[in-house]
Parts: C-alpha cells; structure tokens; sequence
C-alpha cells in the first residue's frame, strides 16, 4: 500500500472517491475467458498527528508501524482530520485473459477515475484505472512460465502467467485481450465506529 501514500492522505482529509471497475462493452461479442486473477488487501492506519504547516500526517498500522505522509496540496479538507481518527483502506486488483477471434487488431486503452467527498459528506476517496492491452502470442515459455507478445505497433513485450496452467489454453499466434484493474477505496471513519 505504500504506493498509495498520498491518496492515503488525500483520503484523510476527503478527498472520497468511489472506485468503480467497469464492465466489458455488451457490444462485443463474448470471447473465451483463458485466465484470470484478483485479489483484495485491506488495512487501517490510526492518525497520531496532524501538522497542517507542513502537511504531514502521521499514521500507526494494524501491525504498530508508525510512518508519516505529506498530504498532497489538493486535498482541501486536511483541517477535518483528527487525531485518532481511522483511515480504512481497500485495494482491489484484478486480471483477466481473453482469447479473441485471428486478426483482432492489436490496441491499448487506459481508462483511469476518481471522485472527490462532497462538501459536508464523510471522508473518504476512491480511485480506479484499467488497462487493456490487445496483442499477439509470439512465444511461450513454459519452463519460466513467460509468454511473449507483439502489441501496438508491432512492439514485443514479455509478461509472467500468474497461473502456468492457463498456457495450456493458447498457442502461438494467438490474439489475447489482458485487462488489468486496480481500485483502491479509502474512508476516515471516528474511534469506536464501524
């Protein structure tokens, strides 16, 4: 969760967002689901200061590890953030491969959203990006569980199969779509509420 200091913070002090993880375009035509992952992480973090001067926040874990994060000068609400409020925080990740027909052209799309805590609402932000990535199978390396693929513009790029069984379901030359979604919801709630 360390990469998420300062969305930490700026949840902190309201900057709430909800996160959304947006479903394929019913447009398409269905495409046969090769692989897959997701996982959740959820955590809280106890507010021990708060130094509006200097914008920095300190913060003791479920595991007793304290750390301190400079809140980003765009969260505007810092001043609601109190001393022994807890920070809930949920990060979502989520990965799926799709098998599409021969010929599908190669593409990238990133999609990213955020919303911010009305004023006078509870703390809290979430925030959420997807990339889709359409590419060609041009290599598989069962023994490392790598897989080389041609993307946009004919560049290679090689990933890890988080589940080597899933390369048993492709082969060379064939077109897959990788959607990787991350959402990450942050929320300040007072001492003794649930």
């Amino acid at each position: 969760m360390t990469k998420y200091s300062a969305l930490l913070a700026a949840a902190a002090l309201g900057a709430g967002l909800t996160a959304s993880v947006q479903a394929a375009d019913p447009s398409e035509s269905a495409p046969k689901r090769v692989g897959g992952s997701n996982r959740t992480v959820t955590g809280h973090a106890t507010v021990q200061a708060v130094d509006l001067a200097t914008r920095h926040v300190t913060l003791t874990n479920d595991e007793g590890k304290t750390y301190t994060i400079v809140a980003d000068k765009r969260i505007k609400r810092l001043d609601q953030l109190r001393v022994g409020d807890i920070i809930d925080v949920e990060y979502r990740e989520a990965v799926v491969v799709d098998l599409l027909p021969a010929g599908a052209p190669a593409s990238v799309k990133a999609d990213a959203s955020a919303d911010t805590a009305k004023p006078g609402a509870s703390p809290h932000a979430a925030a959420s990006q997807r990339i889709t990535i359409v590419a060609t199978i041009e290599a598989i390396d069962e023994a490392t569980h790598h897989v080389t693929l041609r993307g946009p513009e004919g560049r290679s790029f090689e990933v890890k199969a988080r589940n080597p069984a899933n390369l048993k379901k492709v082969k060379v030359g064939d077109v897959v779509r990788i959607t990787y979604t991350e959402a990450v919801a942050i929320s300040v709630r007072k001492p003794g509420s649930r």
